[in-house]
């Protein structure tokens, strides 16, 4: 136990050195060269690796960081790739084009199921619902307000045109 602790406490300045050493030193300006158009074909080890080196080049004072690594840091950072990467030429088409065959499927479904359908039934004919509107009269339903009212003139059950 003493042991583990001694070999931890050993190995701390030597990685605190190391840091400091990375922080202190510049990135190579070949590295940083074209970053933009180099980026989404880089390996995304490799994109992590110089983002943490530019991430702990920002930790010490930005006015040792090259102008390389200045716009570098912010392209990575803020840049157009990734979620905020432009969408591809014809991608606005695309969607409209794809709605409307949708939209155009839909209808078709719609009106082939409605052309194999049954027929309404019975009691959504006109003549039907005037029947029930005279039996609901004669049965005196709804005495206050409804059919059976005084000067009632309203349409009752009549739905159909």
């Amino acid at each position: 136990m003493l042991r583990t602790a001694f070999l931890k406490t050993a190995a701390r300045p030597a990685s605190l050195a190391t840091r400091r050493c990375a922080m202190t030193h510049a990135i190579s300006n070949p590295t940083l060269v074209d970053i933009e158009k180099r980026w989404e074909g880089m390996p995304p080890q490799e994109q992590a690796e110089l983002w943490m080196q530019l991430r702990d080049r920002m930790k010490t004072n930005w006015s040792e960081l090259t102008l390389a690594e200045k716009k570098a840091s912010y392209w990575i950072a803020f840049g157009p790739h990734g979620p905020r990467a432009l969408p591809p030429p014809g991608e606005s088409k695309k969607i409209i084009l794809y709605t409307l065959a949708g939209v155009g499927v839909s209808f078709i479904l719609f009106y082939g199921i409605r052309q194999f359908a049954r027929p309404p039934p019975k009691t959504m004919s006109r003549e039907w619902q005037e029947k029930t509107n005279e039996y609901l009269k004669e049965q005196k339903v709804e005495p206050i307000t409804g059919f059976a009212a005084e000067g009632y003139k309203g349409a009752g059950m009549v739905q159909s045109k």
